[in-house]
């Protein structure tokens, strides 16, 4: 007789994965928008020190960690929810707000952990288009909140299309929801945006309790092995909520070690930032010499559509053949063939882009 499972695990999507992790090969990896760049030696070192200590658990308060945070955003310690990644509290905050007959609004497409929420909760998933440009249409999802909503998800810069909101637009939209409502604003890619300062969306915690500010260590500091992320949090209610529906010592020892030296090297991580910036202007005009148009990217990846007379599968196996991993768009939520693509070293964006080139010359348009 077959395992009797819950009727949640029929319906939680699995997640899309990008491949290439099993081949030993050199390959240019630009398929999950990591960094390019390893952690700093610092932070290197700090991870060394931590080693001795491993056969202790973690401090299941992430306490270093979260004051860490406190003094560098302002923002009261028991504001602030550690996690195994955002993604670890994105899903707690599934559990701890959503249940059959509760609504979650988010657009799509946007960040392929989202429909995990209400899957697995039970709760109506609304979504809503984005715009022309691939930006968040704030006015619809407004439209689309009702008393059953318990959960609004905003994800700024956009996770694929690459596309940000001004904070300004973000601020009306907040003071629009009920307070009823938790906002959680994913900003897993906030530093690589020149809309705004990343600093700027902090103010709006101090007038709306029920807003969260979503971030991670994985992107723009490197450490997309060893999972951290944190929330800032405009009450300290939703922290407490997420620790009552997640295991013990979610956040490992080595990473919260990892993230406490991160934050002492600001200047570090501005000039890897301003260096993916460069890149991604060079990469986005070359795209454009192809005859491809990417969105306005503020993240640390573009997404471009290839036209619907192209086969987006056949793209990316001429890509993989020619040792370039990249995301495609229908993985994604795209209903046209694009795809998404990581800005890595130069190196590795020539690579990509003559290898893009010569596959768009063998696979032309229909």
């Amino acid at each position: 007789m077959a395992l009797e499972f819950a009727q949640r695990i029929r319906r939680i999507p699995s997640y899309p994965a990008a491949g290439g992790y099993a081949q030993q090969e050199p390959l240019v990896r630009l398929a999950s928008n990591e960094s390019p760049y390893p952690p700093l030696p610092a932070v290197r070192d700090a991870i060394d020190r931590a080693l001795g200590q491993l056969n202790r658990y973690p401090d299941p308060h992430s306490s270093l960690l979260r004051r860490r945070l406190s003094e560098r955003y302002g923002v009261r310690e028991s504001h602030i929810a550690i996690g195994n990644g955002s993604c670890d509290i994105l899903l707690a905050a599934g559990d701890a707000l959503l249940e059959p007959g509760a609504e979650l609004v988010h657009a799509w497409p946007s960040f392929s952990v989202y429909p995990h929420l209400s899957a697995a909760s039970g709760a109506r998933a609304v979504t809503v288009a984005l715009d022309s440009d691939g930006r968040h249409d704030l006015d619809a999802m407004l439209a689309e909140i009702t008393v059953a909503t318990r959960l609004v998800l905003v994800c700024n810069p956009n996770n694929p299309t690459s596309t940000a909101v001004p904070t300004a637009d973000i601020a009306r939209f907040v003071a629009e929801v009920p307070p009823h409502v938790c906002v959680i604003l994913d900003e897993a890619y906030c530093e690589f945006n020149l809309l705004d300062d990343p600093d700027v969306s902090i103010d709006l915690l101090d007038s709306h309790p029920n807003l969260a500010l979503l971030r991670t260590f994985s992107k723009v500091h490197g450490l997309c092995g060893l999972r951290v992320g944190y929330a800032l949090c405009g009450s300290e209610e939703l922290p407490r909520a997420l620790d009552q529906v997640r295991q013990p010592f979610f956040c490992n020892a080595l990473a919260q070690a990892a993230a406490v030296e991160a934050l002492a090297h600001t200047d570090a991580v501005l000039d890897r930032v301003t260096r993916t910036v460069a890149e991604r202007i060079s990469v986005d005009e070359r795209l454009r010499a192809l005859g491809l148009t990417p969105a306005e990217s503020q993240a640390n990846f573009c997404w471009f559509e290839l036209g619907d007379d192209r086969d987006e599968q056949e793209v990316m196996r001429g890509l993989e053949e020619r040792g370039v991993l990249v995301r495609g768009g229908s993985a994604l939520g795209s209903e046209v063939p694009a795809l998404r693509v990581t800005y890595g070293l130069p190196e590795e964006n020539a690579r990509f882009l003559d290898a893009l080139g010569e596959v768009l010359q063998a696979t032309p348009a229909r």
